[in-house]
């Protein structure tokens, strides 16, 4: 396998792949996206690649791209758009801005079915938070997902916020190099 950092101009013409590589990721259970979901994130891609530290990775297997991830850094003020409202709630307004804001902002990292177990996904989350600003990388994803959890629990992330008693929502997860790492509270 092949993994490329990739600018935005060098993404787009991969839209097509990307979108299938997407389809083929999270339209499927625990996601259970449908394929307008995959068309929506191809049409955000091409505003995504507009953001401020905007970086990419593309994972090829010859010349066909078996996964990819895309990042930016995290405006301030904290956006209050998709799932953010739910990330500050779990963290808090001073936490959120300091953890959060001026960080590297893991959004997307997908595989194919077919290419899993392969260590593509490790490779393309490295490769998209190497340059993250003094080693501060974050993500979220949802707890639908337990293997997602305990992918990036693998990699060295720490999960910086918990569920709630009922167990849904998302979960935000610190890099590994991430200074505030070791100032998230763990789980009971």
């Amino acid at each position: 396998m092949d993994i490329r950092v990739v600018t935005s101009d060098a993404l787009l013409p991969h839209s097509a792949d990307l979108r299938s590589v997407y389809a083929d990721a999270f339209c499927a259970p625990p996601w259970n996206e449908d394929e307008e979901r995959a068309d929506a994130f191809v049409v955000r891609l091409g505003s995504d690649v507009r953001r401020p530290g905007f970086t990419a990775a593309l994972a090829f297997d010859g010349q066909n791209a078996v996964g990819f991830a895309t990042a930016w850094d995290t405006p301030a003020p904290f956006p209050v758009d998709r799932c953010y409202p739910q990330a500050a709630a779990g963290l808090g307004p001073s936490r959120t801005e300091e953890w959060l804001c001026g960080a590297r902002e893991v959004d997307e990292l997908a595989v194919r079915v077919t290419a899993r177990g392969n260590g593509i996904a490790a490779g393309l989350l490295k490769a998209v938070t190497e340059e993250a600003p003094d080693g501060r990388a974050w993500l979220l994803t949802s707890l639908r997902s337990p293997r997602a959890m305990a992918f990036y629990r693998r990699q060295g992330w720490t999960q910086a916020t918990h569920p709630s008693p009922t167990g849904h929502g998302i979960a935000v997860f610190l890099g590994p190099r991430h200074p505030a790492r070791t100032l998230a509270a763990q789980p009971l």
